[in-house]
């Protein structure tokens, strides 16, 4: 398997060299506000320790991101009146993955709604801010 590059761009971001509109952090996890979403609300969840992908996580890490998406996918479906929530997850470059440090999607959903295709849009920076505003604030009520 190939090995982790430690200049991706979420590496980049949990060093402080990028920015993010932060929704939760804690000591192992990081979640964000996707700026291409699939979805409104489109929320990322990585870990902060280095890893490409599931194949090659430590377990404890993985436990960690995912009490992080459970956390953030109960507030992503509140604040965004969601009907559900799908969370994504892929593995290497045949799986579909094009970030190569681990991360889930956590994608609210609506009845009847598609979701936007990968990487066609960038979202207004303010209408990112908005709503890492109301997850953060769901999450600490």
């Amino acid at each position: 398997m190939p090995t982790y590059d430690p200049k991706n761009v979420f590496a980049a971001i949990l060093k402080g060299q990028l920015p993010c509109h932060k929704v939760y952090e804690d000591e192992l996890t990081l979640a964000f506000m996707d700026i291409m979403p699939r979805s409104d609300g489109h929320v990322l969840v990585i870990p902060k320790a280095p890893s490409r992908n599931l194949l090659d996580i430590e377990p404890e890490d993985l436990a960690a991101v995912a009490r992080t998406i459970k956390k953030v996918a109960l507030a992503a479906k509140d604040t965004m009146n969601a009907d559900g929530i799908t969370i994504v997850q892929a593995n290497e470059t045949a799986g579909g993955q094009v970030v190569f440090h681990t991360h889930f999607h956590v994608l609210p959903r609506w009845n009847g709604v598609e979701l936007r295709p990968p990487a066609q849009e960038m979202a207004k920076p303010d209408v990112l801010a908005a709503q890492a505003d109301q997850m953060r604030q769901a999450l600490q009520g």
